[in-house]
């Protein structure tokens, strides 16, 4: 249930957003590699992972998952 909730928010946001949060928390790409890999400022990444995981977090509640 939680993959498949998974796939259906990444599905739904930016595409920067997807990116970036894989890069992070899947293939655990640090701060500084996401930023360079992309030419983005770390404080931009750090903010777009903030804001994704909040979104995350409110999704999964919506889905009624308890995080």
């Amino acid at each position: 249930e939680i993959g498949r909730a998974m796939n259906v928010f990444l599905e739904n946001i930016s595409q920067e957003s997807r990116v970036i949060f894989l890069r992070r928390y899947w293939f655990c790409d640090t701060i500084a590699e996401i930023a360079e890999r992309y030419g983005i400022s770390e404080s931009k990444v750090k903010m777009r992972l903030l804001r994704t995981r909040k979104q995350l977090s409110e999704f999964l509640n919506r889905e009624g998952i308890a995080v």
